[in-house]
């Protein structure tokens, strides 16, 4: 009696239908399924997301250089 054997998980199943109905399980199973494969897509949109960012944080170098330039004021004197 320690344990529970097929006819007590048939038992609670049927008790489980009668009270949901079928249509009611068949929506907790399809967004119970969404939920699984929206938390994956998150996990593998996290992974990518640093690589993105490491990749924008790196400031581009100008090889323009600014003591070169001359003002209208060098000019007049």
């Amino acid at each position: 009696m320690g344990g529970f054997s097929i006819w007590h998980w048939l038992i609670v199943l049927v008790v489980v239908l009668v009270v949901f109905g079928t249509k009611k399980l068949r929506n907790v199973g399809g967004d119970l399924g969404g939920a699984v494969r929206d938390f994956k897509k998150a996990l593998k949109d996290g992974d990518e997301t640093p690589k993105l960012l490491a990749d924008k944080a790196e400031p581009e170098v100008n090889a323009t250089s600014t003591s070169s330039t001359t003002t209208e004021n060098d000019k007049v004197r």
